[in-house]
């Protein structure tokens, strides 16, 4: 049977976009900071989160029905391989976020703006955004990333603790509901439990990120606003971030198996 089909393409692409947008989400925070509008800019960090959020969990009737599509013989290593390649694209999805983020802190910033000038109308604003007129300047705003983007950063400043929680964390989301889902092929007589489990691990790792790393990133962006900090500490946490979440989608290529193990054996507690 096939590994590369047109459904396994379609879900990579969704993941992709979906990792995309959670990168780029790290350009809110920047763009707030530059604007002195972080209230509103926490508005749409909070839209873009919220948006991601729910198209993950939109893929996931998809990727299960990569499962029931699986051939009978070898099922497990077909599986694994498809699932390594959704896994890969999250890779990929985080890779272009990090490209785009100069280009996207520009354009948040004025859609910051915008959404303050529109007294907090998110559709007045995408209704706005999709016209012909903000498109064209959302075009010229389009910059690749230069070595100059770089400079002055503090790497020795940055915590090494918080780099690591996230990088943690960002695996553990990446493969989720693919552990899951692989965990069930594990133990059939307990698939639905091990599949329902997707939830708890997603939901622990958002809790984990909540507490954990997107206050302190908060806390940083507000001492900017009130000239406490540089944008430039805020700057160099954005790009540690962002690349803390790249190594977390290679370390979930690590743990997807031993993850799928995991959840396999907690089922048991379960039932």
């Amino acid at each position: 049977m096939e590994l590369l089909t047109v459904k396994l393409i379609f879900i990579a692409l969704f993941i992709l976009i979906i990792h995309s947008i959670e990168t780029l989400a790290y350009a809110v925070r920047l763009s707030g900071a530059r604007v002195r509008l972080l209230a509103s800019a926490l508005s749409l960090f909070s839209l873009m989160v919220m948006f991601s959020r729910l198209a993950n969990m939109m893929q996931q009737p998809f990727t299960g029905s990569l499962v029931d599509t699986a051939p009978k013989v070898n099922t497990l290593e077909f599986v694994e391989s498809q699932y390594r390649v959704i896994i890969g694209a999250s890779t990929v999805g985080t890779m272009i976020g990090i490209i785009l983020l100069p280009t996207f802190i520009a354009i948040f910033s004025r859609a910051i703006v915008h959404l303050s000038d529109e007294r907090g109308s998110v559709p007045s604003l995408i209704k706005k955004g999709l016209t012909l007129r903000y498109i064209k300047r959302g075009v010229k705003h389009l910059k690749l990333p230069k070595t100059a983007y770089l400079k002055d950063i503090r790497w020795k400043h940055i915590p090494v603790n918080l780099f690591v929680t996230n990088m943690m964390i960002t695996s553990i989301y990446t493969i989720g509901v693919l552990s899951a889902l692989y965990a069930a092929l594990l133990e059939p007589e307990r698939a639905s439990t091990a599949i329902m489990a997707s939830g708890l691990v997603n939901g622990i790792a958002t809790i984990l990120l909540v507490i954990f790393v997107d206050p302190k990133i908060s806390v940083v962006a507000d001492d900017v606003i009130n000239q406490k900090g540089s944008y430039l500490d805020l700057k160099s946490l954005s790009l540690m971030m962002v690349t803390s979440r790249l190594l977390g989608t290679f370390i979930a290529q690590l743990l997807f198996i031993p993850g799928a193990k995991y959840i396999a054996w907690f089922t048991k507690f379960i039932v």
